[in-house]
């Protein structure tokens, strides 16, 4: 089922045309949210992060737009589709009504909630092999727009695709001052020693929620430096382990970079932890 402005949808039916917003002009937001048994993961942290960002956008948040409605709206619409006993991932989206240009004709907004089973509902780290490549064709801005889940994503994708082409499981994405900033599809961690590493906000990456609560975790733990700080290029093969981290997957050990193997000890010391934090969260 899809969930379009509070309507329940059969997945076939057609309801946007062309002069969508998010299509024409990249004019939209998403979150990816988890949920398992009723439990939405990270619900305030994603809330609070789309609000900011619709501001930002300067759109129009509606009066019915509150924690309780969208959170109930996203569990109807998994209950609709069958998925209340299984572990399941919500997408979000918010984009401005159609009409104008650049320039749009109004700030109102449409909002639109699909969801998907998942397989497990625990994080959990994979075993296999997960090499990454940097993708240096393009580059991302290292400005607050760049922080934001925008649907203008397409160095995402470009970099994706070049990924895929040359037989690497994800690219590193720099920003124009060649700092590594994150992956396609997650914020990047550098584990050296006791010391863990992460890029700034400031450096163009998103502001993540699992990053965050990442970050919080480890700030409690004793014995561990943790460093919000640029990584270059070259940190990269001097280091002991590197992680990527999102809403989906939680957190996914990298075991290559070009002739670099990494272990993944880190990874495994905080996964439990994280998986604590979703539920009481």
């Amino acid at each position: 089922m899809v969930n379009f402005n509070g309507k329940l949808l059969q997945d076939n039916v057609d309801f946007l045309n062309a002069n969508n917003r998010a299509v024409q002009y990249g004019d939209g937001l998403f979150e990816t949210i988890r949920v398992v048994h009723g439990k939405v993961f990270f619900w305030e942290e994603h809330y609070f992060r789309l609000m900011s960002s619709m501001r930002i956008l300067r759109m129009e948040i509606p009066m019915d737009f509150t924690m309780e409605f969208l959170e109930s709206s996203i569990l109807d619409t998994i209950e609709s589709s069958g998925l209340t006993e299984r572990p399941a991932k919500a997408k979000l989206l918010v984009f401005r009504k159609p009409g104008g240009l650049y320039r749009p004709a109004q700030n109102e907004i449409d909002y639109v909630i699909t969801v998907g089973g998942l397989e497990s509902p625990f994080y959990t780290l994979s075993e296999e092999a997960y090499e990454v490549e940097l993708f240096k064709d393009y580059y991302l801005n290292a400005d607050m727009l760049s922080n934001l889940k925008t649907t203008n994503k397409i160095l995402n994708v470009v970099a994706s695709v070049f990924a895929k082409e040359n037989g690497y499981h994800n690219c590193l994405l720099l920003n124009a001052k060649k700092q590594v900033v994150e992956t396609t599809n997650g914020n990047l961690f550098l584990v050296k020693g006791k010391t863990i590493k992460t890029p700034p906000l400031s450096d163009g990456c998103l502001n993540g929620i699992v990053r965050k609560e990442l970050l919080a975790i480890l700030e409690s733990l004793e014995g561990m430096e943790v460093m919000v700080d640029s990584i270059s290029p070259f940190e990269l093969q001097k280091a002991d382990e590197l992680f990527v981290t999102n809403t989906v997957s939680g957190i996914i050990p990298i075991t290559k970079y070009r002739k670099k193997t990494f272990g993944a000890q880190t990874s495994k010391n905080l996964i439990g932890k994280l998986n604590a934090r979703a539920r009481l969260g």
